[in-house]
């Protein structure tokens, strides 16, 4: 079986080969299942991350979220501990760029937001299984803050990221749905 490393860089190389025109009406395809889920429209906070490069767009979910009124929230890294918070953002302008590219919350502008107010938690990775393990960034840390959590976990995927199997490991936590521009994966079931 193939390591998460060579599924990471095997699915990085099939995400740039989508072309603008296909990435833009997967991800609005994938947005709008999004919107139809139950648990969008009763989550009042949603955890979110700003996506860069080929990942799914989710500077629309995010505006969208603003404009139902929703909270959003991102994470905010600390590489020391390998742990991670999520922090209110109202504005794009409140993020600033930090470790690999990625934009996080300037804490002087953002308030935490604690695990047990999420009503959705949006899970970024590279590739999943249709039993909801996923290969992310290889930091590990969606596993460790997952533990715990109560909010249903979902994640955003082109319907090629989904495989049948994964190798797991023992910290992996599985997400429950996989939204993909085919439709959703209910995944603990």
């Amino acid at each position: 079986m193939e390591t998460k490393k060579q599924i990471r860089k095997t699915m990085q190389a099939k995400l740039q080969q989508l072309t603008d025109e296909e990435k833009q009406a997967y991800d609005k395809q994938i947005a709008e299942n999004l919107y139809r889920l139950p648990q969008w429209k009763n989550a009042d906070t949603i955890a979110i991350t700003i996506s860069k490069g080929k990942e799914i767009d989710t500077t629309p979910i995010i505006k969208r979220a603003w404009s139902e009124g929703k909270t959003v929230s991102v994470p905010k890294c600390d590489p020391a501990t390998k742990t991670m918070v999520f922090r209110q953002i109202t504005s794009f302008s409140q993020l600033e760029s930090s470790y690999f590219g990625l934009l996080e919350p300037i804490e002087a502008l953002t308030s935490e937001i604690k695990k047990s107010d999420m009503d959705m938690i949006i899970v970024p990775g590279i590739c999943f299984s249709k039993n909801g393990y996923r290969i992310g960034y290889g930091g590990g840390y969606y596993d460790r803050y997952l533990r715990n959590v109560s909010a249903p976990t979902v994640s955003l995927a082109y319907s090629f990221q989904v495989v049948d199997f994964l190798p797991i490991e023992e910290h992996d936590v599985p997400v429950q749905m996989i939204i993909t521009n085919e439709g959703v994966i209910q995944c603990n079931e």
